[in-house]
């Protein structure tokens, strides 16, 4: 007679190999109403756990696995010395996988983390990712994902992340109050919760101002920064202008400067800048950049503490939102000689 499996108890209820397996282990991530059904198939069929299989399943490997799109991001580097952190503290490793904003390059990650080489995953997915099937489908092989800054909804998964909407809003703000007519946004994929967040509070703010937000000011760029280079300076060439610009990701503020420099145009006084960035040379740059800073460290050693917690069995919250500053500095109108100034973001706003 054939031995009946988990994954035969998961064809028979249409239910993932996961949730077998987490009911089987009266886990709290399950309904009773789900485990009694799981448990009652079982028992009809003769179940039996493979002792051999399970044993593999028991051991650890110490390895927590970083999914990012990039180091180069000084938000990223700064993520990753907050999960090494508390990594280390709890006697874990770290092992930094880079997708460089390629969704197959991300799934086939994920699909090699299914043979347990790491006992949990921190991700902030690429620039190209669409769905979290891939991200799903590890989950289903019972190791538990925590995303941060770059997340999916429809993934069922504990997530980290900032007050996007509220950040980007008090942005668009400051370059309002500091005499911009036309504001434009520049932002990756549209995909991106991150992108989408930053854009409605960037589109919010025009509109309690009483501007009207225009699709011709809102360029989502991607990957390749000799195109993103291309595209800005064509965005700056029009008779119309942007006087302002809110650039939703570090990446394109050095191209941004690039531009003006290229066109001639004068940083503050053409256009004014602002980009989420925690560039520690900010201050340095000529002018230097006022910035949306994020708590990085903070965000991934909150994430590391909730994937530790995951992978011991403790239910952890399903959003954690961590806010952000707005630090002014001379490209949107200071002197770049005082003082930094904060604007403390005001979620009420958005």
């Amino acid at each position: 007679m054939q031995q009946i499996t988990i994954k035969a108890l998961a064809r028979e209820l249409q239910l993932s190999v996961s949730t077998i397996s987490k009911a089987l282990r009266d886990s709290h991530e399950i309904s009773e109403a789900t485990k009694r059904r799981v448990l009652q198939l079982a028992a009809r069929l003769d179940y039996k756990p493979n002792p051999y299989a399970s044993s593999l399943r028991g051991r650890k490997s110490r390895n927590i696995g970083i999914v990012i799109p990039e180091v180069a991001d000084s938000f990223f580097s700064l993520a990753i010395n907050g999960i090494a952190a508390v990594a280390k503290e709890k006697g874990y490793h770290s092992i930094i996988c880079l997708t460089h904003e390629d969704n197959k390059d991300e799934q086939a990650i994920l699909k090699d983390f299914q043979s347990g080489r790491v006992d949990g995953v921190l991700m902030s997915v690429s620039g190209t990712t669409e769905n979290g099937a891939h991200i799903r489908a590890l989950m289903d092989h019972g190791v538990p994902v925590v995303l941060f800054d770059r997340v999916l909804p429809d993934v069922p998964a504990p997530k980290v992340v900032t007050d996007d909407a509220a950040s980007a809003g008090n942005a668009t703000r400051l370059l309002l109050k500091n005499g911009c007519r036309q504001v434009a946004f520049l932002g990756l994929s549209p995909r991106l919760s991150i992108s989408a967040d930053r854009l409605s509070g960037y589109e919010s703010a025009l509109r309690e101002a009483g501007h009207r937000p225009l699709a011709k000011n809102v360029l989502c760029c991607d990957a390749d920064a000799h195109r993103n280079l291309l595209a800005i300076k064509r965005l700056l060439r029009r008779k119309d202008r942007p006087d302002g610009i809110v650039a939703a990701v570090e990446k394109l503020a050095p191209l941004v400067y690039q531009a003006c420099n290229e066109l001639s145009l004068r940083i503050p006084q053409d256009v004014k800048v602002i980009c989420f960035s925690n560039l520690e040379i900010a201050g340095m740059l000529q002018p230097s950049l006022s910035t949306v800073t994020q708590p990085a460290f903070e965000m991934g050693a909150k994430a590391a503490g909730l994937l530790i917690k995951l992978m011991a069995g403790k239910r952890v919250e399903m959003e954690v939102v961590v806010g952000s500053g707005i630090v002014g500095r001379g490209s949107t109108g200071g002197s770049g000689k005082l003082p930094n100034r904060t604007f403390p973001n005001d979620t009420g706003s958005n």
